[in-house]
């Protein structure tokens, strides 16, 4: 069974801060920051891709709040609010990170370096190439 699996369950223990009948949130026992909770599906789905259609907006309203709820419960000034889907996922059920931010802490921007098109008519194919896709 999986760790967030195991979390629902109740057979793995965790500090939880919000549990209702379709998500449960719980502190990120390796936080980025102390406040660092994720959000999760109790059912398992492993990516955003897999959730299903009528789990969206349950689990981003909750998202929603918990934007709100964590820099006030931990006198920050905002969050960071993210989701892996496979690479750098740690744990392959879904789950939204919703991290306390402040000025000054450490954090800049994306936690990856950022690069630029190669030109716009690169830019243009990579958007047509996406788009294509939907």
């Amino acid at each position: 069974m999986c760790p967030f699996c195991e979390i629902v369950a109740g057979s793995r223990a965790a500090h939880i801060v919000l549990d209702d009948d379709v998500c449960l949130a719980f502190l990120d026992a390796r936080p980025v920051f102390p406040g660092h909770v994720l959000l999760i599906p109790k059912a398992h789905h492993e990516t955003l891709a897999d959730l299903p259609a009528e789990l969206v907006e349950p689990l981003f309203s909750r998202a929603k709040r918990l934007s709100v709820a964590v820099p006030k419960g931990v006198d920050a000034v905002g969050t960071f609010v993210g989701i892996n889907n496979k690479v750098s996922q740690s744990v392959p059920h879904l789950h939204v990170h919703v991290v306390p931010r402040r000025p000054k802490d450490g954090l800049r921007g994306f936690f990856w370096p950022r690069t630029k098109y190669d030109s716009e008519e690169h830019a243009a194919v990579i958007a047509a190439a996406i788009r294509a896709q939907l």
